[in-house]
């Protein structure tokens, strides 16, 4: 399944300088002025995962295919964007297909970069952006609500359920309250769908930090992380901390000298790797591979899905003829550092259709279609 992440922010805030460094085309404008970008911009990247590179190292297949994550980077939103100020408004409609939105927020001082605001407040622009993003859901929601009220009126059982949930969204949303906020049971979900409300998806927070404050125990160090920390912490969001800066120059390094260069800044993960763990988490995202001579993958499912449903990602085929999945553990692999070994040792397990895929399992499936 491919993960998608609308990046969205105050103008200026240095999206496009991480999205950039994130990206493997790296096509978007950084400049030091609002409106930079001006056309959505879209990066597919490679998810780093250190595990796959294990799993080639000893099964040594003729190709590697990591899984992927596409990056959506939207012009930056102010405050009267749902009302058509400033440019960001014109392209919500890139994220509303988004499987989470990042928010890059400014944690940084620096007098040579312009804020549109005037001044550095993590939570005054957190508020600005998610209001913006709730007033545009209101406007598509009640454009539903007029769109299915007569049906509703003659007694037709869905829209009078789409009307329903409509209005407990109305009811939120009017109230500042994202739609992620509405308890909604499995009917009204496929109701919600057909209106791809943007706060309605998951959120992590990115704060964008000076280089300086680029190592662990940032909390400490920059009272502006602090802030957005808690704030997400009482939201029952996700924050990290990135410096694009250090990103950009990251980007910039040879592969093979990047991991000395995160070391000597006191970190362990790239930003991006931060940044897939986080996104992971809010999603309840997990991986498994398959490892053979021709190929090892990575594949991105549900945590909790079964054999069958896992299957299903590779081909559907795989999913309606599921017979079992020989599997092992990654960490299994690490140990005995060839599948015969584990075979010899009694690890590699027949699973069936209710077996709970596990993060880090090695799959093998069986079916007949």
């Amino acid at each position: 399944m491919a993960l998608k992440c609308g990046i969205v922010g105050l103008p200026n805030v240095g999206k496009s300088t991480l999205f950039n460094a994130l990206s493997e085309n790296a096509k978007a404008e950084s400049a030091n002025y609002p409106f930079c970008t001006i056309d959505p911009n879209t990066g597919i990247v490679q998810v780093p995962d250190e595990r796959l590179d294990k799993i080639t190292e000893y099964v040594k297949p003729q190709k590697t295919v990591p899984t992927h994550i596409e990056f959506v980077d939207i012009a930056g939103l102010v405050k009267g964007a749902s009302k058509g100020e400033g440019l960001g408004n014109q392209f919500l409609s890139h994220i509303r297909d988004c499987d989470a939105i990042v928010q890059v927020v400014r944690c940084f001082d620096d007098g040579d970069v312009v804020h549109v605001s005037g001044s550095v407040d993590p939570i005054r622009d957190i508020e600005i952006i998610e209001t913006e993003l709730m007033l545009a859901d209101l406007a598509n929601v009640e454009k539903r609500m007029e769109k299915v009220a007569k049906l509703a009126r003659s007694g037709d059982k869905k829209a009078l359920k789409q009307m329903e949930v409509m209005g407990a969204l109305k009811t939120a949303l009017e109230a500042g309250k994202p739609a992620r906020s509405v308890t909604i049971d499995e009917e009204g979900k496929e109701a919600m769908k057909e209106v791809q409300l943007i706060t309605s998806l998951p959120m992590l927070y990115v704060g964008n930090i000076d280089e300086s404050n680029a190592g662990s125990g940032v909390e400490n160090k920059n009272p502006h992380f602090k802030k957005l920390t808690d704030y997400a912490a009482a939201h029952g969001a996700e924050a990290i901390a990135i410096s694009a800066k250090v990103e950009a120059e990251l980007s910039e390094i040879p592969l093979v000298d990047r991991k000395s260069f995160l070391e000597d800044l006191g970190l362990t993960d790239s930003g991006l790797q931060r940044l897939v763990k986080g996104a992971y988490k809010i999603l309840g995202l997990i991986t498994y591979f398959t490892a053979g001579e021709q190929e090892v993958r990575a594949w991105t499912i549900h945590r909790g899905w079964k054999g069958p449903q896992a299957a299903g990602v590779i081909h559907t085929d795989f999913e309606k003829g599921f017979i079992a999945a020989e599997t092992y553990s990654y960490e299994d692999l690490l140990k005995y550092q060839s599948v015969s070994k584990i075979k010899e040792a009694g690890l590699m397990r027949k699973e069936g259709k209710e077996y709970v895929v596990r993060d880090g399992d090695i799959m093998l499936f069986r079916f007949n279609v």
